[in-house]
Order: C-alpha cells, then structure tokens, then sequence
C-alpha cells in the first residue's frame, strides 16, 4: 500500500530487506542469504539493515578481549586487505547517509550497499514491496491497443 506524507511524497508501506554474502566455491559465485526481513514499515526496515549491518561487523572484527576466544586466536589482517567492518559501521552510523537511504526507499527505488574484502562481498538490500510488484506488473499495462489506421 503506498502512501504520502505531509509533503505529498509517496511512502511505500512494506520494505522487503535482505542481506547476502557472495563468494567463490567451486569455481562458481555463490550467494549465501544471511537474513530477509518484510519490513512493515520504513523505520523498521532502516533499523533492521542498520542492525544487521552491525552484526556483521561485530562478527567480522569481534573485541579480541571478549571471553569467547581463547588467548592467540584472533590475528590481525595486513593493511591492505579491505576494511568490511569499518565500511558496515560507517553505513550504520552516518546520519546524512541514513537519511538519503530513506528517502530513496520511501520513494520506491531499490537501495543497495556493497562491501567486500579479498573474498567475500557483503551486500544490504532494500526495496519496496509496492516498487517490485508494479515493476512486474508494467509490461502487462502496457500493452499495444490497435488504432484502426492499420
């Protein structure tokens, strides 16, 4: 169901959310889903992304002092492997950022954020329930009428 706010602008009511993991595995790109969620409404879909984006980071680059490792398990990566963790938080906490995400899913248009390290890619995506179903819908309005003239 879409929506408008006191602007006028068009809110799209459920947000389908999902957050995926792509690597190689035999040779073949792999996508392994990490969660979906049918967000019922806007904030909540903004807060589930943000909360799922933190969790990963946390599980990326967890606290080494934390009592679930032992001593010496955790080591360090070289500087020049990606920071997919920092990229998630930064995601997460950049208000301006939040914002426009916003502002793009109460408008229906499809949100996507894309990180990777050396062999994995993290990938937040976002759209609108009503967006999706008026994309598959459109060929079906749009059919040609027969003039006449022919």
């Amino acid at each position: 169901m879409e929506l408008a706010d006191a602007t006028g602008v068009a809110v799209h009511d459920e947000i389908l959310c999902q957050v995926t993991a792509y690597g190689v595995c035999g040779g073949r790109r792999v996508g392994v889903p990490l969660g979906t969620y049918r967000a019922p409404t806007l904030p909540l879909a903004l807060w589930w992304l943000r909360d799922r984006a933190a969790w990963m980071a946390d599980r990326l680059d967890p606290d080494p002092a934390s009592a679930f490792f032992p001593a010496a398990a955790l080591a360090p990566v070289a500087d020049s492997v990606p920071d997919v963790p920092s990229a998630l938080r930064a995601w997460c906490f950049d208000p301006g950022h939040q914002e426009t995400v916003a502002e793009e899913l109460a408008a229906g248009h499809l949100m996507r954020f894309v990180t990777q390290d050396d062999t994995t890619e993290y990938e937040l995506l976002a759209e609108s329930v009503d967006a999706m179903r008026m994309h598959r819908a459109m060929p079906l309005l749009t059919v040609s009428v027969p003039t006449g003239t022919d």
